[in-house]
C-alpha cells in the first residue's frame, strides 16, 4: 500500500502512539481488503457505544486511547448507548451499569466526539455531502448516507471508525470506488407506501440479494422511508448501498443491461412478516429503531392525541435523539402519557433481557436484532396494530 510522507510519520510514532495505533489498525484494514493507498474523510460515525456490546473490555480500549492522547480530527458522532443518560432508572437499569455507560461516554468526549449518541446523526449534526468520503460504522446509518445522500463509505467496525476519526483518512477499498457502487440486481416493487412497508420490503429486499447492490423501481422513498428501508436491508442482509430510480442521487449513472430482475410484492412481503413475527403477546413495545424522527413524533403523537392507555401491564418506549426530543415538546407531552419518550439509547443495544422477553415493534431491523442480542421473541406490525393492545 502506497502511504504518503505524511502517513509513513504517523505510522513511525512522530505524532503520538495513539495516533500510531490508529494509523496501524485502518493500514492493516486496507491490506485485507486490498486498497492501493489511504483517502482523506469529511466525517465518522462510530458505534461501539453501548457498555452492554463492547463491555469491560471495550471500556478498557477506551480508557488507554482516550488517556493516552487520542483525538478525533474530522468531526465525529456516537451510536446510540445502552441507555437514556437522565432516566436510566425507568429502563430498569442497574446502578453498577449506568456508572460504566456514562464512562464510555466520557471517553469518547474526552476524545472530541459528539456525544450526541444517535443512529440518525444524518437528522442532525453530521449530514455528508454527495461524493464526500467518510468512515461509518452503524449499518443503517452509512447504508442511508451512501444510497440516499450520495457519500461514500464502507461497513465500518466501531474501532475502525475511530481509528479513521483519529488520524482522518481510512483506506480506498470497496464503495468508495465508482466500479464497486454499480447495482447487482434490480427490484421491481409493489408496496403500499407505508412506512411500515418499506421496513417489509427491505427486510424482503435483504433476505434476497444479501451484499447485493439493489436497483429499486416503483417506489418513492421520502426521507424516513429510506430510513426505515436502509435499517431492514442492512440487518436482514448486509446492504451498504442501493440505487432508487428517479429519487437517489446516484441511480442515473449506470447501465442495467444484463442485470437479473427480482419482482417484491404481496408473497415475499408476507414471507418477510412471518419471518420477523415470533410472539403472540408482547410486554414491551419499542419503537424508534432507527430513531425516530421529527414527521415520526408528530405522527405518533397525533395518533395517540385523545385516546388512553388501558393496559398498564405493557410498557412502551419511544426511542430518539436528544436534538428532536427537545424540538417536539408538545409531541413529547403526548406520548409520555403512554411511556417515556427516551433520548441516546434504543431497545436494541439496552439490557432489556434481564427485564423483558417479548418485545413489540414496528422495525424489521429491531426485528432481526431483538432476538439475538435480546433474547425475545418478537411482534413486528404496524405501530397502530401494535397499539391495540394496550388501547
Amino acid at each position: 500500500m502506497y502511504l504518503t510522507r505524511d502517513e509513513e510519520e504517523i505510522l513511525a510514532g512522530e505524532e503520538g502512539e495513539s495516533c500510531r495505533k490508529a494509523m496501524e489498525l485502518v493500514v492493516a484494514l486496507g491490506k485485507i481488503y486490498g486498497a492501493e493507498d489511504l483517502i482523506d474523510i469529511a466525517s465518522a460515525h462510530l458505534s461501539g457505544a453501548s457498555y452492554k456490546t463492547i463491555g469491560d473490555g471495550g471500556l478498557k480500549y477506551l480508557e488507554d486511547m482516550a488517556n493516552g492522547g487520542a483525538r478525533v480530527s474530522v468531526p465525529a458522532t456516537l451510536n446510540p448507548v445502552g441507555m437514556d443518560r437522565e432516566r436510566w432508572k425507568e429502563m430498569h437499569i442497574l446502578p453498577a451499569f449506568a456508572e460504566k455507560q456514562l464512562r464510555i461516554i466520557e471517553l469518547y468526549k474526552k476524545m472530541g466526539v459528539m456525544a450526541t449518541c444517535s443512529c440518525t446523526p444524518y437528522l442532525g449534526d453530521n449530514v455528508p455531502s454527495l461524493g464526500e468520503h467518510v468512515a461509518w460504522a452503524e449499518s443503517s446509518a452509512l447504508s442511508f448516507v451512501n444510497s440516499y445522500i450520495g457519500a461514500r463509505t464502507n461497513r465500518e467496525g466501531g474501532p475502525g471508525a475511530l481509528a479513521s476519526a483519529i488520524i482522518g483518512r481510512t483506506a480506498n477499498y470497496g464503495l468508495h470506488i465508482d466500479e464497486n457502487r454499480r447495482p447487482t440486481v434490480i427490484i421491481e416493487a409493489e408496496i403500499d407506501g407505508s412506512v411500515f412497508s418499506y421496513s417489509m420490503l427491505g427486510q424482503a429486499v435483504g433476505m434476497a440479494v444479501g451484499g447485493g447492490i439493489p436497483y429499486f423501481r416503483g417506489i418513492d422513498p421520502t426521507v424516513d422511508d429510506a430510513k426505515t428501508m436502509s435499517a431492514a436491508m442492512a440487518a436482514s442482509g448486509s446492504v451498504a448501498l442501493y440505487h432508487v430510480e428517479g429519487v437517489t442521487p446516484e441511480a442515473g449513472n449506470y447501465d442495467l443491461k444484463g442485470l437479473e430482475t427480482i419482482s417484491i410484492g404481496k408473497k415475499e412481503l408476507e414471507g418477510a412478516y412471518e419471518k420477523l413475527n415470533t410472539a403472540d403477546d408482547v410486554q414491551l413495545i419499542a419503537l424508534g429503531c432507527p430513531h425516530l424522527s421529527k414527521k415520526e413524533m408528530s405522527d405518533i403523537a397525533a395518533f395517540l392525541k385523545g385516546k388512553k392507555k388501558k393496559n398498564r401491564d405493557i410498557e412502551i418506549w419511544f426511542c430518539t435523539s436528544s436534538k428532536i426530543r427537545e424540538e417536539c415538546a408538545e409531541e413529547v407531552r403526548i406520548m409520555e402519557e403512554f411511556g417515556p419518550v427516551l433520548a441516546d439509547t434504543c431497545m436494541v443495544v439496552a439490557p432489556i433481557e434481564g427485564v423483558f422477553r417479548r418485545t413489540g415493534t414496528n422495525s424489521a431491523k429491531a426485528g432481526n436484532y431483538l432476538p439475538t442480542l435480546c433474547s425475545q421473541e418478537v411482534v413486528c406490525r404496524d405501530i397502530s396494530k401494535l397499539m391495540e393492545v394496550v388501547l
